[in-house]
């Protein structure tokens, strides 16, 4: 018996460390689509309001300065992300391997918990930023090509963020539970089962969180477009007001 559970430590070290890895990856690349994003956002915010309106140039004339300035910041954007995922990976290859020579499997899930957390709360900001560009890109920029991608990203993002959080919370649960409390075969099989419950649990708790996020952020942003909105129509609704009231007295006058 004692030989199956080193065996099953075994094995359970290498899921942990693989699931890292990936959770660190996945977090990582959904950094870089939230970057790229608002790149193309920004840049096409500028080129609207500072090329078309001000300079009155045809946004034609721009396009290729636009997607040169915008292929080349991706470009640097993906390398900086490889360089961070690779220093990454290995750190947390460093760290688990310490960890279970060291200290073994018991310290290694505090690891995993703490990478969990973190990382979860890392991708629940990150969602919300991505709703607020989308929102910010559907209100203000009204590109249709830029809108479908947004709303296109956005769907991967979420996806991404609930297979992330599914996977680590089935591993923690299963490290935790088979590997330091369980010998016993018949409990494994219960274990299963209510492993099999937390999945569903947890999916459910995250898809309704993220639309609740989704749900208030919209209504927030749209609630602050409203207000800048009115504010700016009655400021120029005043400020002409007074221009021809000052035309009127001056002519008056004169």
């Amino acid at each position: 018996m004692l030989e199956e559970v080193v065996v099953v430590e075994e094995v359970v070290v290498v899921v942990v460390v693989v699931v890292l890895l990936v959770e660190v990856v996945a977090v990582e690349v959904v950094v870089v689509v939230v970057i790229v994003v608002v790149v193309v956002i920004v840049v096409v915010v500028v080129v609207k309001v500072v090329v078309v309106v001000v300079l009155e140039v045809e946004i034609e004339a721009v396009v290729k300065v636009v997607v040169k300035v915008v292929a080349e910041v991706v470009v640097v954007v993906v390398v900086v992300v490889v360089v961070v995922v690779v220093v990454v990976v290995v750190v947390v290859v460093v760290v688990v391997v310490v960890v279970v020579v060291v200290v073994e499997v018991v310290v290694l899930v505090v690891v995993v918990v703490v990478v969990v957390v973190v990382d979860v709360l890392v991708v629940d900001v990150v969602v919300v930023v991505v709703v607020v560009v989308v929102v910010v890109v559907v209100v203000v920029v009204r590109e249709e090509v830029v809108v479908v991608v947004v709303v296109v990203v956005v769907v991967v993002v979420v996806v991404v963020v609930v297979v992330v959080v599914v996977v680590v919370v089935v591993v923690v649960v299963v490290v935790v539970v088979v590997v330091v409390v369980v010998e016993e075969e018949e409990v494994v099989e219960v274990v299963v089962v209510v492993v099999v419950v937390v999945v569903v649990v947890v999916v459910v708790v995250e898809v309704v969180v993220e639309v609740v996020v989704v749900v208030v952020v919209v209504e927030v942003v749209v609630v602050v477009v409203v207000v800048v909105v009115v504010v700016v129509v009655v400021v120029v609704v005043v400020v002409v007001v007074v221009v021809v009231v000052v035309e009127v007295v001056v002519e008056l006058v004169i």
